[in-house]
């Protein structure tokens, strides 16, 4: 099967369709238009076999978490997002493979009304990059760099589900097996937190999804704002399937260092709290106050309740 069959036959039947793209797959390039007032947002992702996702991981698994990390950097910057281009790699074409892949892609990009419009086929090692693009109101996208001292931490959801997730699938970790679907879920199907991006705009003063663990995300926006911050270990969110798994010390160390689970991390100033409880009953989404920034420039500090805690973790390092 030749590169324009593949595309014929797997991506540009099952492509959502929007009504701002001009002109999608088929040429040279695609044609849209942005709305009157609205700035692009735009962000790439790369998942490469074996590093970002097992090998065994199933074709739909990796199509939603490709699409998903990618809307999950809108929902960071409070974008809605709109289009996705795909570059794919793949060392031989399975049309069985090929089938599941795409049906995953469309499942998400229906959801979310997002539309494929382009990208590239090449044979090689399996790696699958996605350029997303969407909108934001002029000077209403959230960034990193904003955050003041004494603004709120809060994350959306629990934390290190992901983490041990991976653990599980590649037998380092028992999970009791009424929690086993779930973990698995939470790392090969993460819910990218859209609908919380673009209600936080003018509630959060910074935010970042948590791709490489919360003290590594934690860390950029203390660094792009110039604070400090001081992290309640007590009050990070846990589900029950990690409770019921590991032990409270293994639990924080997933929860403070795991990856992969695209939650946000935001800070929120004391006068916007009452804003945040409000848009927060209308998300159907659980978010929970977890520290605050200071003005310790560079400094993380730990506690369990008012007792520091001592831990020596760093998140994910992609080079290390």
């Amino acid at each position: 099967m030749k590169e324009f069959d593949i595309i014929a036959q797997y991506f540009k039947p099952r492509s959502h369709v929007r009504r701002d793209v001009q002109l999608g797959i088929g040429d040279d390039c695609a044609i849209v238009n942005v709305p009157q007032n609205q700035s692009l947002a735009v962000t790439t992702d790369t998942l490469v076999s074996g590093v970002h996702f097992p090998e065994n991981t199933p074709a739909r698994a990796i199509a939603h978490k490709a699409v998903a990390v990618n809307l999950s950097d809108l929902a960071a910057m409070g974008a809605e997002p709109a289009w996705i281009s795909l570059s794919l790699a793949m060392p031989n074409v399975d049309e069985q493979w090929l089938d599941e892949f795409s049906l995953g892609m469309q499942e998400l990009t229906e959801y979310y009304s997002v539309q494929l419009i382009g990208g590239d086929t090449v044979k090689g090692p399996l790696s699958i990059t996605l350029t997303a693009q969407g909108f934001v109101p002029k000077d209403q996208a959230l960034t990193r760099a904003k955050a003041k001292p004494g603004d709120w931490l809060y994350v959306t959801g629990t934390l290190g589900d992901a983490g041990l997730g991976l653990d599980m699938l590649q037998g380092k970790m028992d999970v009791p097996p009424k929690h086993r679907n779930f973990v698995a879920n939470r790392l090969n199907y993460p819910t990218p937190r859209v609908l919380v991006g673009t209600m936080l705009r003018r509630i959060a003063s910074s935010c970042i999804d948590i791709s490489d663990g919360l003290i590594a995300d934690l860390r950029h926006i203390m660094q792009a704002s110039n604070c400090g911050a001081i992290l309640q270990v007590d009050k990070l969110p846990l589900s029950e399937a990690m409770r019921d798994s590991v032990a409270g010390e293994q639990a924080l160390r997933y929860a403070l260092t795991a990856g992969d689970d695209y939650e946000l991390l935001f800070s929120v100033s004391e006068e916007q709290k009452g804003n945040l409880d409000l848009a927060m009953t209308t998300a159907s989404v659980s978010v929970t106050c977890i520290g605050q920034l200071n003005g310790v420039q560079g400094k993380l500090e730990l506690r369990d309740g008012k007792e520091r805690y001592a831990f020596e973790g760093q998140g994910y390092q992609h080079f290390s």
